[in-house]
């Protein structure tokens, strides 16, 4: 087995410190723009990150250009622990977040995209740090290793085993929108970054503010959660208008960003005669569906932690948040315009379920994603019938392809993993005060990268309460639900580092 290249990995671990950088001295001048006062220490923070990355990209140049499948399983890990330490230095030099628990927590959840918070009063804040929340979202949400794999190729360094190891759920179907994986990620970045522009557009002109605007599109692109209000999305509850392009946007989130591709260059039938992309709407229909049914003839939305004003009527209302509701919970944005967990025990049960779901592989979404369930599904009814026809050939099919045996084999090994992560989690956060409900709302929350949960921890409260280690448990499950698990937990396995 090949020796790790750790020179290389070192100055990849750099570059992304480069990266990060970037992007805090962009949020410095939005706190020189604004006069917050905390221009100086968010420069500081970032001239930080700058120096320190560029001194571990001196002192590794000149690496072996040759990356392998560890070396990408290793950058990918250690890249995200660096992006999400590096990315504390703003909270800390501005003092908005004054506890190692709390950093690790809230940084955490921006980069992961996860939208758990344990800020109280995100109006208090200085808008510098309301846009750098923002931020680690939005650098989060394609994944901040495959920007550097769009930068790697003019380095002279090739990146697909950054790529594979990043988005491990993402190449079911084998597709790619360019052989050269560099051309991919640059292509991505640009999908991602046309989307981003267009919804802070439509949202400034349905009635928000430039700065709100931009920091939820930054936010909802990245299926985040993060809001720059305490009510989160229902403080537009009466504005219709602002939540339904929320809603399109959530969606577009949850797709697969090479439909969306595809669909920009005029190949629309292959949005349609996508298996997952059908389901995925379906899903949705159905779910939104049963909800404003539940919200319009039995729920009273004015009597909930949150203002509704009916401003259409009662249905339109209903029919809304219904929606609202289920697509950012599928899609694991997290938004919230209501408390869900306030809306009857079936309602409840409903959306910790949807919790699970996810949406599309190949989007910014976190969960298991509704491939994986389709799969499991149809190798699930292909086992009915090997038993009563043992010595048949049976292949299973997906998005009108065989799915080889090895892929339906992780996938059980996904789903199983999945659900022994989540029952510790639940375990783990049951020993720390939290009652059994607070429990699995928060462990599912955490894996699946969701945001609100359920109990003391749901949509009207946040993860504040939760004690210091609750808070780095959760953190640690954010970031193995984010890389999928096999990608962070494989490096703990002895035959990673066998040979070495």
């Amino acid at each position: 087995m090949s020796q790790l290249n750790f020179r290389l990995i070192s100055y990849i671990i750099g570059l992304l410190l480069l990266l990060n950088s970037t992007a805090i001295f962009l949020t410095s001048f939005v706190s020189y723009y604004f006069s917050d006062g905390f221009f100086s220490s968010i420069l500081k923070s970032g001239f930080i990150c700058f120096a320190l990355g560029f001194l571990i990209m001196f002192f590794s140049k000149n690496p072996k250009k040759i990356i392998n499948r560890r070396d990408g399983y290793l950058v990918v890990v250690i890249g995200w622990l660096t992006m999400v330490f590096s990315g504390m230095l703003p909270y800390i030099f501005t003092n908005t977040i004054d506890n190692v628990p709390d950093l690790i927590f809230e940084t955490m959840s921006g980069y992961t995209t996860t939208g758990s918070s344990i800020i109280s009063d995100i109006e208090a804040l200085p808008e510098s740090i309301i846009f750098w929340r923002s931020m680690t979202h939005w650098l989060g949400g394609m994944g901040i290793i495959v920007l550097a794999i769009a930068i790697l190729p003019m380095l002279g360094i090739g990146g697909m085993q950054l790529f594979s190891a990043e988005a491990p759920g993402s190449g079911i179907s084998g597709d790619k929108i360019h052989p050269r994986i560099s051309n991919t990620a640059k292509r991505l970045w640009f999908i991602y970054f046309g989307l981003t522009l267009l919804e802070t557009l439509l949202l400034n002109i349905a009635g928000m503010s430039f700065f709100d605007a931009i920091n939820h599109s930054m936010s909802n692109i990245a299926t985040g959660g993060f809001s720059t209000k305490n009510d989160s999305l229902s403080f537009w509850n009466s504005m219709p208008q602002i939540q339904y392009i929320i809603i399109f946007f959530m969606i577009l989130a949850g797709t697969n960003f090479l439909l969306i591709y595809l669909s920009l260059i005029g190949k629309f039938k292959k949005l349609f005669y996508n298996t997952e992309f059908i389901w995925f709407l379906g899903l949705i229909a159905s779910f939104v569906l049963i909800t404003t049914i539940i919200l319009n003839s039995n729920v009273d939305l004015d009597s909930t932690n949150f203002n509704h004003p009916q401003v259409l009527g009662k249905l339109e209302a209903s029919f809304r948040h219904a929606l609202f509701q289920v697509v950012a919970i599928i899609t694991t944005t997290g938004f919230v315009t209501g408390d869900f967990a306030a809306w009857t025990p079936f309602l409840t049960m409903l959306f910790f379920g949807l919790m699970f779901i996810g949406a599309s592989s190949g989007s910014t979404s976190g969960g298991i994603k509704i491939s994986r369930h389709l799969i499991l599904i149809k190798n699930g009814f292909l086992e009915f019938k090997r038993s009563l026809h043992p010595n048949a050939i049976l292949p299973l099919r997906y998005n009108h392809s065989v799915v080889k045996k090895e892929v339906v084999v992780n996938i059980l090994a996904f789903f199983m993993l999945y659900l022994i992560l989540f029952i510790v989690g639940a375990g783990v956060l049951s020993t720390q005060g939290l009652d059994f409900i607070s429990s699995i709302g928060g462990s599912a929350a955490s894996l699946g990268n969701v945001g609100p949960a359920l109990g003391s921890i749901g949509p009207a409260f946040n993860f504040e309460s939760i004690t210091a280690f609750s808070k780095i448990w959760c953190a640690f499950l954010m970031l193995v639900g984010r890389l999928e698990l096999f990608t962070f937990l494989i490096i703990f396995t002895p035959y990673f580092w066998k040979n070495i």
